[in-house]
């Protein structure tokens, strides 16, 4: 059974929802608010978490972020009851694997959730490649997740590593974006392809100091990987 995080403080909403989960076997830890979710994910192994946006104690966003610098490895989604896209944005840019809009039918989410860790057991595991990947002035640790120069280290969250990986073992080719978009986040959906965009800016950042390193889009067709050797 996975182990299913679920932060929520609308206690017949979750009520609700944990049954729905627990029948379509999966094993939930409710917490019901964000203080209570952040001690869980501290002292539970859990394979995916759902975050309600707005928690007392520690809002969505505020808990996303600490459990990504704690185990960037878990996937994660939100739950919010405003359909906002600056907050879509956010929660993309925080890494966030998918964002549900209140009210939902509860099918929906479990589709969501399967396909989220199908997507994530599927991906290739980063340490059946080279440990260590120089590009360019950079050292890409495949095993610490971790992206060095001699003055700076950047953390990576699992998903950052394995679209730099995919990128890097495709360098300076064209990849159309649904290539990238089906290797990496196994889905081709509006929502993949504005995560797919988030996270291209974020690399961009940090290969910077590296003009011989660049990541450029073409537009209507894809992007290539450029590193000059």
């Amino acid at each position: 059974m996975k182990k299913v995080l679920l932060a929520e403080d609308d206690i017949d909403f979750a009520t609700v929802l944990k049954h729905y989960l627990e029948i379509h076997q999966f094993e939930i830890h409710w917490a019901k608010d964000g203080e209570e979710a952040w001690q869980t994910f501290n002292t539970k192994d859990v394979d995916i978490c759902i975050f309600d946006v707005m928690m007392p104690k520690i809002d969505g966003f505020t808990l996303a972020e600490k459990c990504v610098e704690l185990k960037p490895e878990v996937p994660f989604l939100f739950l919010t009851a405003r359909n906002q896209s600056e907050d879509k944005i956010k929660g993309l840019k925080l890494g966030a694997d998918d964002y549900i809009v209140k009210p939902f039918e509860a099918d929906e989410l479990v589709l969501r959730l399967t396909n989220i860790l199908k997507r994530t057991s599927r991906q290739k595991p980063l340490d059946v490649i080279q440990n260590d990947i120089q590009i360019g002035l950079y050292l890409f640790d495949t095993k610490r997740l971790e992206l060095r120069t001699e003055n700076s280290k950047q953390q990576l969250t699992e998903k950052e590593a394995a679209l730099l990986t995919f990128l890097f073992e495709n360098r300076n080719q064209l990849l159309k974006r649904e290539e990238v978009l089906r290797s990496v986040w196994n889905n081709e959906d509006y929502f993949s392809g504005r995560s797919m965009d988030v996270y291209i800016s974020k690399l961009r950042k940090y290969f910077a100091d590296d003009k011989t390193i660049s990541i450029e889009s073409i537009r209507n067709i894809g992007l290539e990987f450029k590193v000059k050797i």
